[in-house]
């Protein structure tokens, strides 16, 4: 009787445990709506801003302007900033994103370049500060889904180290969003800007939908429809003034861009895990049922045999 009470306390446990499972499923998939609306949301304001910057690469020659943001130097220092999350229960989300860096590291160090981490999450801060990395700034707590007010402070770090010469490069570490059961890490070279860098390209948005019960992602091609400026418009400020206003709300753009890519990434990874989660509790249910039955037909079995045997004795 012992052991059935102890696979009947194990059954119990692993349904507890699958609707925990399911319910941070079901969680995470409501953000990964969210992260998709704001993706959405911000598109307008991004299409805009490369319109612009589209038309003025177009009126000048950004190989002839002199900007800070767009000179090209010796590069001695490296800012390597890494996008991790806080949490874990997301399978490889973070360890993958972590070892991109480290190899990245690993590189410049080998090329005699100095290196600097900029962490953003708490798995990514601990991971480095353990290993006496050097890190220039770390943020973590930060909303589920970022906001623009989040990567603009962020941005501002970014554009103080390289202004002030502290680093020559800023290079960014994320993960980009494929669908619910891949994600990719990819290195994106940040700071200084080149014109190649500026081009404006077809983009993609990425679109949850649910198809007989199950979470599935659909990417839709948005083509950019930027125009060059005419060639008879007329500058209130000169067109360098304003390329130089234009150039940090683009470098804003982008990191927040990179930041609802891996926020997006991190709560799919999640689902995933969790639903695997939830699979593997409702194996395990089966066989400690199908345990459970085999144990108690013993038992009764048993029970049957030492009731006979009693009978004949006393016969």
């Amino acid at each position: 009787m012992s052991n059935l009470k102890a696979i009947r306390d194990r059954i119990d446990s692993v349904k507890n445990t699958k609707k925990i499972t399911e319910a941070m499923r079901l969680v995470a998939a409501a953000k990964v709506r969210r992260a998709q609306e704001q993706v959405t949301a911000t598109r307008p304001f991004a299409d805009t801003l490369a319109q612009v910057l589209y038309g003025l690469q177009n009126r000048l020659r950004f190989e002839d302007v002199d900007l800070p943001l767009l000179k090209q130097r010796e590069v001695k220092t490296v800012a390597l900033f890494v996008v991790t999350g806080d949490r874990g229960l997301c399978g490889g989300y973070n360890t993958n994103v972590i070892k991109k860096a480290e190899q990245r590291a690993a590189e410049l160090k080998a090329q005699g370049i100095n290196y600097t981490f900029v962490t953003i999450g708490r798995k990514a801060g601990q991971y480095f500060k353990r290993r006496n990395e050097p890190i220039a700034g770390q943020y973590f707590g930060l909303e589920q889904i970022p906001t623009a007010n989040e990567s603009g402070a962020m941005a501002d770090e970014l554009l103080s180290l390289f202004f002030t010469g502290t680093v020559d490069r800023v290079e960014l570490i994320y993960t980009r969003f494929v669908s619910l059961i891949s994600s990719s890490p990819v290195i994106q070279t940040l700071l200084p800007l080149t014109p190649q860098g500026l081009e404006v390209q077809d983009d993609e948005i990425f679109r949850l939908t649910v198809r007989g019960g199950n979470f599935q992602v659909e990417r839709e091609s948005v083509a950019n429809t930027a125009s060059t400026l005419p060639r008879d418009m007329i500058f209130e400020q000169d067109p360098v003034q304003i390329l130089d206003s234009l150039l940090p709300l683009y470098i804003n753009n982008q990191l927040l861009r990179a930041l609802q890519e891996s926020a997006a990434s991190e709560l799919a990874a999640r689902m995933t895990a969790m639903s695997n989660a939830s699979e593997n509790a409702k194996e395990l249910m089966k066989t400690l049922t199908l345990s459970y039955n085999k144990a108690r037909q013993a038992s009764i079995t048993q029970q049957i045999l030492e009731v006979v045997s009693g009978a004949n004795a006393l016969g």
